[in-house]
């Protein structure tokens, strides 16, 4: 038997990992050279993408010889760790990671007839079909002692189909297996599974029901690092608000959009961006907009997923929203409050004051939703329903911020004057006026470390060390595992009512 080396990342002592793959490769080359085919280790070949469709040849080469099929990677990229944009699993076929939740009993004399199996969708597991085919009698009789073992009394997941629960034997979501399949069924259930073997590799936490990628958008020189200290790449940056664009879509479509630019990354000069410029493709919308003093702008904004991964072909590294949609811009459909600490305070203490603010709204009878700023403080969010213009939400917000104020004057300050915030979180409701913007949920940040703005639960909020421990490395794994800090977001259904305006005094 022999094993093929495709990389090199260390060669005696000396680390490879920031050379490109073609520089690695080579060198790998180089070393086994002297290598023959009875040799225990050999190189890998690779074959360059061309205009003739090597790739698609390849591919077709693969699965016609039963292959899993092939891997793509950046030739130019240099070596990082996990799943990102410098490669790419091209299969042949379905097959994926599941986890078993079951053991359907047998009419012949076998230990069971068929395992029953679940991924994650959305944070929680599902059940994904059932696979009777691919064990030996080897593999029949480990899985049944690991079934005596992780024996449970009831389902792990709660949408197993009546007429499948039938003498079904459950057991604890533990174990982990590779599943072949031919596709999915109408209902979303594995088609003709084969079972492979245990992935004693993978936490049964981490498996989720995998989706094809589609890529979007073409971007020039994607290997330019954007954020060196976290080592992420324009591609990286691409991928991750590709990912997060299903959970980032409700909170940012159809609003006027402030984008934080910085063509050499985050350590060079940023400038806004709101108004239509060449290279945003036509992802981005445009709409004319009337300013207070008559005059009139255009503004830009966007409907499409597509947009989020598109806007860092222009260097894009943060998205600012409006508080209302561009159908309707004088009524908002949120209030934002910053809770802007001084450097002298603690994020403990920033924490505490964002659950004294919720129960304040609370007793106004308005539900909030913490946002971790990616920054130093958190935002304090309230979906409220279209009904006043702006100047009746920015009165109201304005007041409410300067009652917390007047009621604790050494924690809090609500005016933007500098001198008076020090060892004072400043808690800033002017993001709550016409034309203001404020940091959209799962944006990136323009900051080192690349931290993201992630929403959370006010639970999980006690948990929570700082502001910007959410970076975009720690984001795409919770995507993956369909974290939602927010859920119930979209259903909450409340105004600022006429009780909550008189409490303070807003005409």
């Amino acid at each position: 038997m022999t094993a093929l080396a495709f990389d090199l990342l260390f060669e005696k002592g000396e680390d490879l990992r920031g050379e490109t793959l073609t520089a690695r490769k080579s060198r790998l080359k180089k070393l086994l050279a002297k290598t023959v085919k009875s040799s225990a280790i050999a190189y890998s070949e690779d074959f360059a993408a061309t205009a003739n469709d090597t790739g698609k040849k390849l591919l077709a080469a693969a699965c016609a010889n039963r292959l899993e099929g092939i891997i793509a990677k950046r030739a130019d990229a240099p070596y990082r760790a996990g799943r990102h944009g410098n490669w790419l699993k091209i299969k042949c076929g379905h097959d994926q990671e599941f986890v078993i939740i079951g053991f359907a009993p047998s009419e012949k004399a076998r230990p069971f007839a068929s395992v029953l199996m679940a991924a994650r969708e959305n944070g929680a597991l599902r059940y994904a079909g059932r696979v009777g085919s691919g064990f030996s009698e080897q593999t029949l009789a480990r899985l049944a002692a690991l079934r005596n073992e992780l024996k449970i009394a009831k389902p792990a997941v709660e949408d197993v189909p009546a007429p499948m629960r039938k003498g079904v034997v459950w057991v604890k979501p533990t174990l982990v297996a590779q599943i072949e399949f031919a596709g999915w069924t109408r209902d979303q259930q594995i088609r003709h599974g084969r079972f492979v073997g245990l992935r004693e590799d993978k936490a049964p936490e981490a498996i989720v029901k995998e989706q094809p990628r589609t890529i979007d958008v073409a971007l020039t020189h994607p290997e330019k690092v954007m954020f060196p200290e976290a080592e992420i790449s324009k591609q990286d940056l691409a991928d991750y608000l590709q990912a997060a664009a299903p959970a980032m879509m409700p909170y940012v479509e159809n609003r006027f959009m402030s984008l934080v630019r910085s063509p050499g990354g985050v350590d060079a000069k940023h400038f806004f961006q709101r108004h239509p410029a060449a290279g945003f493709g036509s992802f981005w919308l445009e709409q004319k907009f009337t300013k207070r003093d008559g005059g009139e702008e255009t503004y830009i904004y966007f409907n499409k997923p597509e947009a989020l991964p598109a806007a860092v072909q222009m260097s894009t590294l943060e998205f600012h929203i409006w508080g209302s949609r561009v159908d309707d811009v004088d009524r908002p459909d949120r209030i934002v409050f910053d809770l802007d600490p001084d450097e002298e305070v603690s994020f403990e203490t920033v924490k505490t004051a964002a659950h004294r603010l919720r129960d304040i709204l609370d007793a106004l009878k308005l539900k909030s939703f913490p946002l971790l700023s990616g920054g130093k403080g958190i935002h304090v969010v309230v979906p409220i329903t279209r009904q006043h213009e702006w100047p009746v939400v920015k009165e109201f917000s304005a007041k409410l911020s300067q009652k917390i104020a007047d009621d604790a004057p050494k924690q809090f300050v609500a005016t933007m004057t500098k001198a008076t915030r020090k060892g004072k979180i400043f808690i800033d409701h002017f993001r709550n006026e016409r034309g203001s913007t404020a940091i959209a949920p799962y944006s990136p940040r323009a900051r080192h470390g690349a931290p993201v703005a992630w929403p959370v639960t006010w639970a999980a909020l006690n948990d929570v060390k700082a502001a910007n421990e959410m970076t975009i490395e720690r984001a795409m794994a919770a995507l993956a595992k369909g974290e939602n800090g927010w859920a119930g977001y979209e259903k909450v259904k409340q105004a600022l009512t006429k009780g909550a305006l008189r409490a303070l005094e807003v005409e």
